[in-house]
């Protein structure tokens, strides 16, 4: 599929309005940026089509259908279709708010299913073994050469926090001091959409707050990270570095280093559902603006369940 180059670019008033629109909204960067790409994406299609660039309000229900089906031929994931059309059907519900149409070219175009997916999680011995990861390496870097020891405590409080909150990578770079009340073992999480919730938060998260700032000299105020990067004081933590972070800790560990941070995610809701808690409890803790994202734990938690009742009934 092709796309325009950076000199290529046209000034578009209607696309750049409604990412500004979603900036406003406080959408999620990542959003921003997926959207950002898919209008662009279907904007070169479109002139590579016709020779001409596209006329947002003109455009017809055809034109997607057509799009739709070159994105078939060029085989891409359904999911990446979906990301596609998620972006396009937002930007035209926002050109009819605004007016410029009475109803969007998209509407009810179907869409090929996702294939259902059962997310990838942590065990609990998993985690363990993770969280210990940061201080064993620090332990063995420091036989060989002199290394920053706070970059090693930060990682495990680091993974600490997003473990026992189920946060976001987003979120957690977004921590501020002020968001901690460590008395009552809660933070303030901000998420998607402005959005904030109240999460409690575990003594081994605290601890190891506690023991990265008493190692840095650190008392920020209520306004300054949780974390920053290295060797950028009171520079906030980026998502990238955390993911890379992640990776060495995973290998370390002996784990998979493909997983991602959202997997320490999937790993709290997971666990919180096999001790007992109720979905409506994790949805809330989560986060999640509709149940049925919550639910797509319950097909691990359910698979797990039958596997036990095979082996331990015997009528099974």
């Amino acid at each position: 599929m092709p796309e325009y180059s950076e000199t290529e670019q046209r000034p578009d008033a209607l696309a750049d309005k409604f990412l500004q629109y979603l900036a406003s909204k406080g959408g999620s960067p990542y959003t921003e940026r997926n959207y950002r790409q898919a209008l662009r994406e279907f904007a070169a299609w479109s002139k590579e089509r016709r020779g001409v660039w596209p006329d947002w309000v003109a455009l017809g229900r055809d034109d997607f259908r057509d799009f739709l089906r070159a994105l078939g031929r060029n085989q891409l994931s359904r999911a990446g279709v979906r990301l596609r059309f998620s972006a396009l059907r937002s930007f035209y519900k926002f050109l009819v708010r605004e007016g410029l149409l009475s109803a969007s070219p998209i509407r009810n175009i179907s869409l090929p299913k996702l294939e259902k997916r059962v997310p990838r999680f942590l065990t609990v011995q998993q985690f363990e073994a993770l969280a210990k990861a940061p201080l064993k390496e620090l332990q063995t870097a420091s036989k060989n050469k002199k290394v920053d020891a706070s970059v090693f405590i930060r990682d495990a409080a680091m993974l600490e926090v997003t473990y026992s909150c189920g946060l976001r990578v987003s979120e957690l770079c977004r921590l501020n001091a002020g968001d901690l009340d460590s008395s009552e073992e809660l933070v303030r999480v901000h998420g998607k959409g402005k959005k904030e919730r109240l999460v409690p938060i575990g003594l081994p998260a605290l601890d190891g707050i506690e023991a990265y700032w008493k190692h840095v000299h650190y008392s920020p105020e209520p306004e300054m990270p949780v974390f920053f990067g290295h060797g950028k004081r009171h520079a906030r933590l980026s998502p990238r570095n955390v993911q890379v972070r992640l990776k060495k800790y995973l290998r370390s560990a002996g784990l998979d280093p493909k997983l991602s941070p959202h997997k320490l995610r999937h790993s709290f809701a997971t666990h919180l559902l096999d001790a007992g808690a109720d979905l409506r409890s994790v949805q809330e803790l989560l986060g999640h603006a509709h149940l049925v994202t919550t639910q797509v734990y319950t097909h691990i938690t359910t698979e797990r369940l039958k596997r036990t009742y095979d082996k331990a009934h015997p009528r099974a």
